[in-house]
């Protein structure tokens, strides 16, 4: 049994399935039962919040509840910030479970975990040096940005001692991570992608009408450079998702044909790759992993991505731009746009990399006790 400790956010994104796709995995894919003790920041005072940033967690006795009931013998944490802490991880171990800390972001030492603020890149915080995410008010609201500042150098260290194995999806987000002066110390670090099912055995890229953004809407993911880069290439853009940056990025789409769907559910999506010429992936923060683009290019969906953060680890390089360059994007738009070969490659290499089978076998060693899975995972044929 693998007990999921998640803490969901304010504003559903990458994180929630990665975190549905995990579980699904140790069903499927590892022949485990699997349990979710989640909690969700929508319905969260924020005093309740800062208590348990303060605090380092609250409540920790539903975790060994659901240890001890479940019989779980891992608990597989994910976002732990605001009311889980490290008290949960201490526990878990106390009730007899191995920890796996996954990191899907950089909040060990960032507020915000995205490093990006006003327009641009930010690692001004280091380990436990918070007080410039707290001077610039990352959080929105002074009081907010107080409490993660203090939380997280009170509890940083604490968190990553209460762990038995990190677990962070790109070499890159390692590094950064390690840039930012996180407290890694001496547990063991894996790195593992998220996994992502192949959804398509050939590109249909070849008959796709359009390109296509799938993606918050937020400063960070670059969706008006994406907007620029096909109006100077001449491509019809559909935007899938909604964010605080939709009525600017609406009034910077004037006179291009550019179609803005909103938040769409994940069965739209698929369709919408299904159709779909191209993806873009415009971000200009540093990607922990680039799930966007992984899920296009399993869907058989050539990518035109930002070399930035992790994508380079997904894309290749013909099919990458300098971030925050529309006439670089322009250019990689145009060569990729409806190209089948293209879209081929990029099943492979999410075959290769991060399909639930492969990404089965290197989770069964981080889960494993000692050195020893608890059963065999067999390689694909």
């Amino acid at each position: 049994m693998i007990l999921f400790l998640h803490h969901r956010y304010r504003t559903t994104g990458g994180e929630e399935r990665a975190v549905a796709a995990l579980r699904a995995l140790v069903r499927d894919e590892l022949g485990e039962a699997e349990e979710l003790v989640e909690r969700d920041s929508g319905t969260l005072s924020g005093r309740a919040a800062a208590q348990g940033l303060l605090r380092g967690g609250v409540d920790p006795d539903e975790v060994t509840a659901a240890v001890r009931r479940t019989g779980a013998r891992v608990v597989h944490a994910h976002n732990l910030l605001p009311t889980f802490g490290w008290r949960a991880l201490a526990a878990a171990r106390r009730a007899g479970a191995r920890t796996v800390l996954h990191l899907h972001n950089y909040r060990l030492v960032c507020a915000i975990g995205v490093c990006f603020i006003d327009g641009q890149e930010c690692t001004r915080c280091h380990g436990r040096d918070t007080l410039p995410g707290v001077r610039l008010n990352c959080r929105g609201g002074r009081a907010e940005s107080l409490a993660y500042g203090a939380g997280l150098a009170l509890w940083q260290a604490r968190m990553v001692e209460h762990a038995d194995a990190i677990v962070v999806p790109s070499a890159f987000a390692l590094q950064r991570l390690r840039d930012l002066g996180a407290p890694l110390g001496q547990t063991p670090v894996h790195v593992i992608g998220h996994p992502v099912p192949v959804t398509a055995e050939r590109s249909a890229a070849a008959a796709g009408t359009y390109a296509l953004v799938a993606s918050r809407l937020a400063p960070e993911k670059g969706v008006g450079v994406a907007i620029e880069a096909c109006r100077r290439a001449d491509l019809p853009l559909v935007v899938a998702g909604d964010g605080p940056d939709r009525p600017a990025l609406e009034r910077a789409a004037a006179g291009a044909d550019v179609r803005f769907l909103g938040a769409v559910a994940p069965e739209e999506v698929a369709r919408l790759r299904a159709g779909a010429a191209l993806a873009l992936v415009p971000s200009r923060s540093a990607e922990t992993f680039g799930l966007a683009a992984a899920e296009a290019m399993a869907a058989g969906v050539p990518v035109a991505a930002s070399a930035v953060g992790a994508l380079p680890e997904l894309v290749d390089a013909a099919g990458l731009a300098p971030a925050g360059d529309p006439d670089a994007l322009a250019r990689v738009a145009r060569a990729r746009f409806a190209d089948a070969a293209a879209g081929d490659a990029g099943i492979a290499r999410v075959r290769e990399l991060v399909a639930p089978a492969a990404v089965a076998r290197r989770l069964a060693e981080v889960y494993a006790v000692d050195g020893r899975p608890s059963r065999q995972v067999e390689s694909p044929t």
